[in-house]
C-alpha cells in the first residue's frame, strides 16, 4: 500500500463530516490493541489454599509438617 492511497473509502453514499468523523473515531478505537485487565486481588482464603504460598517446603519430614499449624 503506497503512501498515496486512503486507508478507506466511501463507495455507496454520501455522508457528512460527522459521520465521517464518527466512521474514523471508530475504526482508530477498534484498532488499537486492548489494555490487559488489572489482576484480581486474591483473599487470604484463597492464598492460604494455594501450594505455594502456604508456607511449607519440601524436604525431610514435609508430610509429617504439612498438618502441623503454623
Amino acid at each position: 500500500m503506497s503512501a498515496e492511497e486512503p486507508l478507506f473509502r466511501v463507495v455507496r453514499g454520501t455522508p457528512t463530516a460527522e459521520e465521517l468523523a464518527a466512521l474514523v473515531g471508530t475504526i482508530v478505537v477498534r484498532s488499537k490493541p486492548a489494555a490487559a485487565p488489572a489482576p484480581l486481588p486474591v483473599s487470604a482464603w484463597a492464598r492460604g489454599a494455594r501450594p505455594a504460598n502456604n508456607g511449607h517446603t519440601a524436604g525431610p519430614n514435609a508430610w509429617r509438617t504439612s498438618g502441623l499449624p503454623r
